[in-house]
């Protein structure tokens, strides 16, 4: 099974929210001067910078105060809960965003997959077609036809078929998937799948008077 992929959280957020979690289960207490940043740094074994930067964001939070020549002051045991609970959203709305990220990419290699394989079964129709006559087919919507400038939906084709069409054709150019929206028009192939009967059908639906 994959290793589901976890958020990195730089380490002096890290660092924060821990300090932040032991003045909210009050092992600091409000006005209690904490260990400076040398000594902090050797704690968590890191560098002074990098304890300079989560106290800059406990002082931003108001959690603690950096008084000269006083050191770092606890301030609030219910903003550093506060806080807490912020950085456990945050922490979910990237696992989120990562996991919606993940899930697009997959789609987007299943869907370019799939136009892959209706390119080589259109190929292989117009290769193959006349030594197999039943399906996939092939029709070309005529300059009589009614559903000439018609969506593949308005025209009703799958209801009146039951044919289901998985490629166009236009100027050479092959429209995959096309979709109930795309629009049909003169001297357009029409690749679709379908019964043993579907091909009268659609023969007899793209030249019907309406």
């Amino acid at each position: 099974m994959e290793a589901k992929n976890k958020t990195t959280v730089p380490r002096y957020q890290q660092i924060a929210v821990d300090i932040a979690n032991n003045i909210a289960k009050n092992k600091y207490q409000v006005g209690e001067k904490i260990s400076g940043r040398s000594v902090l740094a050797s704690k968590y074994g890191v560098s002074p910078e990098t304890i300079r930067k989560a106290i800059s964001i406990l002082s931003d939070y108001k959690i603690v105060e950096t008084r000269k020549n006083s050191g770092i002051i606890i301030m609030s045991a219910e903003k550093a809960q506060l806080f807490i609970r912020n950085s456990h959203n945050i922490e979910s709305v990237n696992d989120l965003r990562k996991e919606i990220v993940a899930s697009a990419k997959k789609q987007k290699h299943e869907i370019a997959y799939l136009n892959e394989l209706i390119s080589k079964l259109v190929d292989k129709i117009e290769h193959f077609h006349p030594l197999n006559p039943f399906i996939p087919f092939e029709v070309e919507i005529g300059p009589t036809s009614h559903c000439i400038n018609k969506s593949i939906d308005r025209c009703k084709f799958w209801q009146h078929t039951s044919a289901t069409v998985i490629g166009l054709k236009r100027n050479n150019e092959l429209i995959k998937s096309p979709g109930p929206n795309a629009v049909l028009l003169e001297n357009d192939l029409i690749y679709f799948i379908g019964d043993d009967d579907c091909y009268q059908r659609v023969i007899a639906f793209i030249n019907a008077k309406y």
